[in-house]
């Protein structure tokens, strides 16, 4: 795969934070909203540990190092950058301290496995390019076989339900969408750098996510069409979306369900991974329902920080650097500074 993970993600570097605030999308994101992310980008910077990883459950993973990462990365600051640069640079360094020898699987720390994986081969990516020549080194170096794990982890032998998809292990012979959402997240940023994945790879994935789509509630589920749904759902969408199936029949009615359920966020066991896919899902329809969505999400969301910036929540959403990140991704959606996000020009506006 060589040199390919070198090109230069141009929109992110060459934007500045003024156009990164401009309201591209219809929506004005307030300044209340943009002083609460920077809140949260301190809190991020403040707790970090001096190796890249941060305290807490799964802190030892590469997920929230590359969760983390990708949270200062969607405001538009990159690795050069004098303020939080060094933040950024931490991550990437404990992510690529932490790669397997031979396989480059980065998910062996605590309990990441394939989530941990997939999350850190997408911030890789999304952050290749915009480093220094030695950590491009490394990335180059890590990058091609982190790649081929999701790949090979696709490919293990599933039955007509879950093949196509991705789980906890690289070696698991079942899926969900919730693994498979990130696993398709990273392919799809690694083909923008100009990685060949395979076709057949993209369209298998796609396959999977329609398979868990159910028609009649309109939602998209962890290993069926209703399962977590509320939080899941945006998942389907966006998976679609990036794989080019925009305004997907299955999408629109998911878009649909959620503008039906979403207030119902706060009351979820994973309501920060749900507003994370809620928000990129919604975003990537666009229209009025984002508009509403939004401020809704705006105005409800912003008053969950706490006095030290963080976004806090409990049982498997406890760490606050991953309630944090997971907040600042969401509400930065308008920004659109991640590449991986990018919206389809030709979504409907008006």
């Amino acid at each position: 795969m060589g040199k390919f993970f070198a090109v230069c993600a141009v929109s992110l570097i060459c934007s500045v934070r003024a156009a990164a605030q401009a309201t591209l999308t219809g929506v004005s994101v307030p300044d209340n909203i943009d002083e609460a992310i920077h809140r949260g980008l301190d809190f991020l910077a403040s707790i970090q540990l001096e190796n890249g990883s941060f305290p807490g459950e799964n802190g030892s993973t590469t997920a929230l190092p590359a969760l983390a990462g990708m949270a200062f990365l969607s405001v538009g600051y990159t690795p050069l950058d004098i303020e939080y640069g060094k933040v950024i640079n931490k991550s990437i360094d404990y992510i690529v301290s932490q790669a397997e020898p031979n396989t480059c699987y980065l998910g062996k720390a605590g309990n990441g496995r394939m989530y941990a994986h997939s999350i850190s081969t997408l911030f890789l990516s999304e952050v290749s390019g915009m480093v220094d020549e030695e950590r491009q080194k490394k990335i180059d170096e890590i990058l091609p076989g982190a790649i081929k794990v999701i790949l090979d982890a696709q490919n293990v032998q599933k039955n007509d339900r879950d093949k196509g998809g991705w789980r906890y292990n690289p070696t698991d012979a079942d899926s969900d969408m919730s693994c498979s959402g990130w696993a398709l997240m990273a392919l799809r940023s690694a083909r923008l750098n100009g990685a060949r994945i395979p076709d057949d790879s993209i369209e298998r994935a796609v396959a999977y996510v329609k398979r868990h789509h159910d028609r009649g509630q309109g939602s998209f589920g962890y290993q069926n069409g209703v399962e977590y749904a509320t939080t899941l759902s945006g998942a389907g969408i966006l998976c679609l979306e990036l794989c080019g199936k925009h305004n997907d029949p299955d999408s629109l009615r998911a878009s649909r369900y959620l503008l039906r359920v979403y207030t119902e966020m706060p009351r979820q066991s994973y309501k920060f991974y749900g507003m994370y896919y809620t928000s990129q899902g919604l975003f990537q329809i666009g229209g009025e329902g984002w508009k509403v969505f939004s401020d809704w999400m705006y105005r409800v969301w912003a008053p969950w920080q706490r006095v030290d910036g963080s976004w806090t929540g409990d049982g498997a959403e406890s760490n606050p650097c991953y309630g944090t990140s997971m907040m600042i991704l969401a509400f930065t959606v308008p920004y659109r500074q991640l590449p991986i996000y990018q919206r389809d020009e030709t979504v409907d506006e008006e």
